[in-house]
């Protein structure tokens, strides 16, 4: 059944979901596309499992011919340690080279001599005045973020110390943000601290960015609450350029779903008049879900209201009817209601859309006992030819199959009789196969119902 879900294409900031989904995802439990994935588990592009099984942050798959071999005369980040490309300073015995020497490829000899496996048994207090250049790199980033989660105080402050200079070109950098986001993760109070301000005055820019809008969701997620609404006022403003942004939108969710919605007010005041255009896009409309989840029901109203002035054309859109979805998943009983009335005298038709076949679907399950009767009566009363329709139909069939699932003992019975009579033809067809093996399973379940409406395979002479 998952195979004929009719999700649009994923958005994410690789166009991912990862959800694969976007490496930054949705929120668990969100009916939007995918991924939903969820969560902000999501904020990794790929992953590197220790033996312990503790997932590390890592570069996508793939990012190993994305590694940046630094230019001749490139200093790395702030750390002025760094010798350039044809300088090579020797030890003061004369023999041998130091660690700081540059190799061809940009790295330093330390860098080389640990990507090419010659420092097995390398700790963080071996890498001095190198750990803003390991950040850089596929390789040292991830020695890095390793040794952070079980390191020492002195040991995190060594790494703290080198890399706080140079701690917002590493929140943009391809495999440097993952060493930050282990900070907020892993750091002690007083770092986390430092890097919250760090990123203060540079929201907006690193929200939009690629990189830096995973370091800003995972600081929302660390950070005390005093420093997450300082953060986030920085968006105020600017709110409809990050909700329409594959990269800021994740930021405006993530606000949201961590920040006190009192604090949020500006986000509200920003999407009036804007909510179903938002609906419609395909990031806004998982910035809704997450609204209609998270917000006081003060500030949830006005959003709805301006949903239901909509609702038919939500209904049949690639991105509002998961809005619609979720509200008859997870809103208040009048809001469902109106939303069952907006779909009531049109099953048929809607059950046959590529979209809003979805919205009938959850009506069905989430409708209250009366309001499923009536929409089961209104297939129940459709002509033998309208319900035959329906029952081959690649959309509407799944509306059907879900009637069967949710539908009280006597319903079921009037759907079996309605539909035993095309046996015969569901056969010959894809999507009529479903009704069958769903009736099928009922069958086998009820021996009552068998020997009211006799065998369900055709009989010997083939006629019905």
């Amino acid at each position: 059944e998952y195979g004929r879900q009719k999700w649009p294409q994923n958005y994410g900031a690789l166009g991912t979901v990862t959800a694969s989904p976007s490496p930054l995802g949705l929120a668990s439990g969100s009916v939007s596309p995918p991924p939903t994935l969820g969560s902000s588990a999501g904020l990794q592009l790929g992953a590197l499992t220790t033996s312990a099984n503790r997932t590390l942050l890592s570069a996508a798959p793939g990012a190993e011919a994305m590694t940046k071999f630094r230019a001749a005369g490139t200093m790395l980040g702030t750390n002025s340690l760094f010798a350039k490309l044809g300088t090579v300073p020797r030890t003061l015995g004369g023999g041998g080279t130091s660690p700081l020497e540059t190799k061809p490829t940009g790295r330093s000899r330390l860098l080389e001599d640990f990507r090419n496996n010659r420092y097995p048994s390398l700790q963080l207090r071996d890498l001095a005045n190198h750990i803003v250049e390991f950040s850089q790199d596929q390789h040292g980033s991830r020695f890095i973020q390793q040794k952070l989660e079980r390191a020492t105080v002195p040991e995190k402050q060594l790494v703290f110390s080198e890399i706080i200079a140079a701690a917002y070109n590493l929140m943009t950098d391809v495999f440097g943000n993952y060493v930050i986001q282990k900070f907020f993760e892993f750091g002690t109070a007083d770092q986390k601290t430092t890097l919250a301000q760090k990123v203060r005055g540079h929201v907006l820019p690193l929200a939009l960015q690629m990189y830096g809008c995973r370091v800003i969701q995972k600081a929302l997620e660390s950070i005390s609450g005093e420093q997450q609404v300082e953060i986030v006022r920085e968006l105020d403003g600017h709110v409809l350029k990050c909700v329409k942004d594959q990269n800021g939108n994740h930021v405006v969710q993530k606000c949201i779903e961590c920040v006190d919605p009192h604090a949020l007010q500006f986000i509200i005041n920003a999407f009036q008049g804007q909510v179903f255009a938002l609906s419609t896009h395909p990031y806004g409309c998982r910035v809704i879900q997450r609204i209609l989840e998270h917000c006081t029901q003060e500030q949830t109203a006005p959003i709805l209201e301006e949903l239901h002035q909509h609702t038919d054309q939500l209904i049949q859109d690639q991105y509002g009817n998961y809005v619609i979805q979720h509200v008859l998943e997870h809103g208040k009983p009048e809001d469902k209601s109106l939303l069952i009335g907006a779909v009531r005298g049109k099953v048929l038709a809607l059950s046959q859309h590529k979209f809003a076949s979805n919205v009938v679907e959850k009506c069905v399950t989430h409708a209250t006992r009366a309001e499923r009767a009536i929409l089961i009566e209104e297939v129940c009363g459709f002509n033998d030819n309208a319900l035959h329709v329906m029952m081959k139909d690649q959309y509407a069939n799944y509306v059907v199959q879900k009637m069967l699932d949710v539908c009280e003992a006597a319903q079921r019975k009037v759907l079996m009789h309605k539909i035993r009579p095309h046996f015969a033809s569901l056969r010959k067809y894809t999507y009529g196969k479903h009704i069958i093996a769903k009736l099928e399973k009922f069958f086998m379940k009820s021996n009552n119902v068998v020997s009211d409406l006799g065998p369900i395979g055709p009989p010997t002479n083939g006629v019905l």
